[in-house]
């Protein structure tokens, strides 16, 4: 059984992350990983917490390569599973004015084939936190039903369920994002949209009015603002916190480095505003090398760039 305290569930994805033309006028790759609830794993393990990984990858180079940074970065991954008959998703992330724009090749991926009876009850049961987001359910039908499933294993034990919204209008339209992500927030205690997921997903604008919304479902509202901070809104207040000014270069993981540096600050005891604090500056502080995994900061660096004031 898993030893974690903060249980994520979801797809990773090896990365294909574009770099500067160099002076040929050639695109070059950077490997690495994401997946953006692996990436809040990984977040949450290097601000000090005990993060695990329910997934399922395929038995195949890419597979090998997420055990490999597991294991490395501390995170548990005795709830993931190896499939013969299915692959390890990847994707391609390219830069241009517009900002990062993401092609994925995950279509019948291992992770897409969970289903309801592969949730490790027992795991999902001994956590504190259980982390899950749009992208999970949108992979496919019966990833949808595991991601319910696992949040209902965990309500039922009194374990925390925090849901980050992770849009991505290409996985599917949007009635249908729309009608799942707000169901499972219905069934989360801690919300984490970000502002261009919520107004596409309500069609609000003001802030203010989008904690509204979601408070209606979760009793606790994270609303991730970008280069303008974060505000953080319950059923008896709320306040914004100002963003952190970086030299940023690519913004890819950037929000689930928040999300798994709150989470590791919520379970260490903070309250909501100063676990807010901490990832606003761990969010920031990854946006400024390129990749999703690779510039997530350490603990040490997050409370460096926290006492700059």
């Amino acid at each position: 059984m898993s030893a974690a305290e903060i249980l994520c569930l979801g797809e990773p994805m090896l990365e294909f992350n574009q770099l500067p033309p160099d002076e040929t006028g050639r695109a070059l790759y950077l490997e690495g990983h994401g997946g953006d609830t692996s990436n809040a794993a990984v977040a949450a393990a290097r601000a000090g917490a005990r993060a695990g990984y329910i997934t399922a990858l395929g038995q195949d180079a890419p597979g090998d390569s997420f055990m490999a940074l597991w294991a490395r970065e501390g995170v548990d991954s005795s709830t993931v599973t190896r499939r013969k008959d299915a692959p390890t998703g990847i994707y391609f992330v390219t830069h241009g004015p517009e900002g990062h724009a993401f092609t994925f090749y995950r279509a019948g991926s291992a992770a897409s084939r969970m289903a309801p009876d592969d949730m490790p009850e027992d795991a999902i049961r001994a956590a504190r936190v259980l982390h899950v987001s749009g992208i999970s359910q949108a992979i496919s039908a019966s990833a949808a039903d595991a991601c319910f499933r696992a949040m209902e294993i965990a309500r039922a034990a009194g374990v925390t369920v925090s849901y980050d919204t992770n849009l991505r209008r290409a996985l599917w339209p949007l009635p249908r994002a729309r009608a799942t992500i707000h169901a499972a927030l219905r069934m989360a205690d801690i919300a984490l949209p970000s502002y261009d997921d919520a107004t596409a997903l309500t069609g609000l604008e003001q802030p203010d009015a989008i904690a509204d919304f979601y408070l209606e479902m979760a009793p606790r509202v994270i609303l991730k603002l970008g280069k303008d901070g974060v505000m953080v809104a319950t059923r008896e207040g709320r306040t914004t916190l100002p963003g952190r000014k970086v030299k940023a270069v690519d913004a890819t993981g950037a929000g689930d480095t928040f999300a798994g540096n709150f989470l590791a600050r919520f379970v260490a005891g903070d309250t909501l505003e100063e676990a807010a604090r901490y990832a606003n500056a761990a969010a920031a502080l990854a946006t400024t090398g390129y990749g999703a995994v690779a510039p997530m900061p350490k603990a040490e660096a997050v409370r460096a760039f926290l006492a700059q004031g």
